[in-house]
C-alpha cells in the first residue's frame, strides 16, 4: 500500500532549544530516517565544527532511544510520535491530501459530520470553518446567489450567512442597500 508514497515522506527543520543556535533537519524517506545538524557558535572550540548527519533504517530508529530523545527535544513529542508511527508503517493518508481536495470532500458531508470532523484536529477545524467550504455549501443549497448576497457574505462570512434564516438575511440585505443608498453609493452589484 505504501508503494505509491513519494520517496520523501516527511521533512522538518528547526533550531535547537534556547540558548542553542544550532540548526537541525529531520527527513523521513520510505526506507530511512536522516537527521542532520549544523553547529552555530562563536566559541573557538566549535568554529571548525562541520555539519553532521545520522542515517538509520526505520527498524533501527525504533530501537535508537538516543536519537528519539534528540528529536523530541528539538521538534517536540508530537513530531516524534508522528515519525514513530511512520516507521511502524502507520501512515496518515488524510494528512497528505491537499486542502482543496479535502474541502471538496468535506462539502459533501452532512452538517453534523462537518461539526464532528472540525473537532478532530486543528487542520480540520480550520478547513471546516473556512469561507471557501461554506461558500461551496451555500452555492449548493441556494438556487441563485445575487451580487448583494455575495457582498453580504463577504462582510459577515459564508458560514454565518448559511446559518442565518431567510428573514434575517433579507433584513440585512435591505439594511445594506439603504446604507449604500444613503451614502450616495451604488450598491455593489
Amino acid at each position: 500500500m505504501a508503494s505509491w508514497l513519494p520517496e520523501t515522506l516527511f521533512e522538518i527543520v528547526g533550531q535547537g532549544p534556547a540558548p542553542s543556535k544550532d540548526y537541525y533537519q529531520l527527513l523521513v524517506t520510505r526506507s530511512e530516517i536522516i537527521f542532520r545538524w549544523w553547529k552555530i557558535s562563536l566559541r573557538s572550540e566549535h568554529r571548525s565544527s562541520k555539519p553532521g548527519e545520522t542515517k538509520e533504517t526505520h527498524e533501527d530508529f525504533l530501537e535508537n532511544s538516543h536519537l528519539q530523545i534528540q528529536i523530541a527535544l528539538i521538534f517536540g513529542a508530537r513530531i516524534l510520535d508522528y515519525v514513530f508511527n511512520m516507521c511502524e508503517g502507520k501512515f496518515d493518508f488524510l494528512e497528505r491530501l491537499s486542502d482543496d481536495l479535502l474541502l471538496y470532500i468535506i462539502s459533501y458531508l452532512d452538517l453534523e459530520d462537518i461539526a464532528r470532523l472540525s473537532q478532530t484536529s486543528r487542520r480540520f477545524a480550520k478547513l471546516c470553518t473556512s469561507d471557501i467550504l461554506w461558500e461551496q455549501i451555500v452555492q449548493s443549497s441556494c438556487e441563485t446567489i445575487t451580487s448583494d448576497m455575495r457582498a453580504l457574505a463577504e462582510d459577515i462570512g459564508w458560514r454565518h450567512m448559511f446559518f442565518t434564516n431567510k428573514f434575517q438575511l433579507q433584513r440585512q440585505l435591505r439594511k445594506r442597500k439603504q446604507m449604500h443608498n444613503s451614502l450616495g453609493e451604488n450598491p455593489i452589484l
